[in-house]
């Protein structure tokens, strides 16, 4: 236990010593907590819109005002052909333009259904979607007061289903308090992935490593070494980023903090376990870079931090088994939002410590001890 003590006041001092160690610690979660966090969003609060009203009666001014109202919506352009605005969509300059046809006053007025042609710029398929959903929502609001207002308040539907949401565990549906768990888990596990691995390359590139290796130090003792420094750094990441994320957005731990701090004790010994073993493997600190970069994208894009797992193939989900950043989302965001317990997360925490053990493991019996 006093060798392994050693080597945690070598390797704390190596670290902030460092002139690149510890902005890359404390100033760049800071800033990329704030940042992502606005800027990783689907919220769609922006639409650029054009209006192509082919009939310029008071009822199609009447739904254009109606639509200008909207917070959403910016109508920018009024061309006076469909294909105009077909122009202004192939420029970027809309995202949605609305075709109201000639004849929307008479048909409205004779009891006829007037076909209005939205055309949606799909390329951001998300945008396009919720923007069509809210411009279709004013349009059939707009209808149903019409149709109300001539029947002189006499027009209610019979048997009308009310339907009465209620939002779990983020009542004001904030974005922000959905992205921030997510965000969190991306900066540790670079610090955890990363920065582990780095340095004990950069001791191999220096050469410092081969005066370690003549000494009686044993692999496992130098191993666990390397990693509980950056362990221990990761979870005041973590602490640090749970109190800015709450000063700054509101967010709520309503779970218990030891569960949070379990999980994220046994996530990153897996993930600094894979940093380590790359390091065993590798030759540069570029090596440990790229192929850390290339698994960590990997893990983002399956893990679901942006996209729900459920919505991805079934190949997807089957290997979101092995990827650590899967479970610890769900850990994190369940222990935050919605107050997990350890019954609740007993399967996560179990793949992650049979992952986390297997990993260390490896990067003990990868590193090769030779003078």
């Amino acid at each position: 236990m006093r060798i392994l003590l050693y080597i945690l006041q070598k390797e704390f001092t190596h670290v902030f010593r460092s002139k690149i160690m510890v902005p890359i610690i404390f100033l760049m979660p800071i800033f990329q907590l704030i940042v992502l966090v606005f800027a990783a969003t689907f919220e769609v609060k922006r639409v650029d819109m054009a209006v192509v009203d082919n009939d310029r009666s008071p009822l199609s001014v009447e739904l254009t005002n109606r639509i200008r109202h909207n917070p959403i919506f910016h109508i920018n352009h009024y061309p006076d052909t469909q294909q105009e605005a077909e122009d202004l969509m192939q420029r970027n300059k809309i995202d949605i333009a609305l075709v109201i046809p000639h004849d929307f006053d008479k048909k409205l007025n004779n009891g006829t259904n007037p076909d209005i042609q939205m055309l949606a710029d799909a390329i951001v398929g998300n945008s396009a979607q919720l923007g069509s959903a809210y411009l279709s929502a004013i349009v059939m609001d707009f209808n149903k007061e019409f149709l109300t207002k001539k029947s002189g308040g006499m027009l209610a539907p019979t048997n009308q289903i009310t339907v009465s949401p209620s939002y779990w565990y983020n009542e004001q549906l904030n974005y922000r308090i959905y992205m921030a768990p997510g965000i969190l888990v991306v900066l540790i596990t670079i610090v955890g992935m990363f920065l582990g691995g780095i340095n004990l390359v950069r001791e191999k590139e220096l050469g410092t490593i081969e005066q370690i290796n003549v000494t009686p130090i044993k692999k496992w003792q130098f191993i666990a070494g390397k990693l509980l420094p950056f362990l221990i750094i990761g979870i005041f990441e973590l602490c640090f980023g749970l109190g800015l994320a709450h000063i700054l957005f509101g967010m709520p731990v309503r779970g218990s903090f030891a569960t949070l701090l379990l999980g994220a004790t046994i996530y990153l010994t897996l993930v600094l376990s894979i940093g380590l073993f790359l390091a065993t493997i590798s030759d540069t600190q570029q090596q440990v870079a790229f192929v850390g970069f290339f698994c960590l994208i990997v893990f983002i894009m399956i893990s679901g931090l942006l996209t729900p797992v459920e919505s991805m193939p079934q190949w997807a989900q089957y290997l979101n088994r092995i990827n650590p950043l899967y479970y610890f989302v769900r850990i994190l965001r369940g222990v935050i939002l919605k107050g997990a317990t350890l019954n609740d997360l007993r399967q996560e925490l179990i793949v992650l410590s049979v992952l986390a053990t297997g990993m260390f493991t490896l990067a003990i019996k990868q590193y090769k001890k030779r003078s």
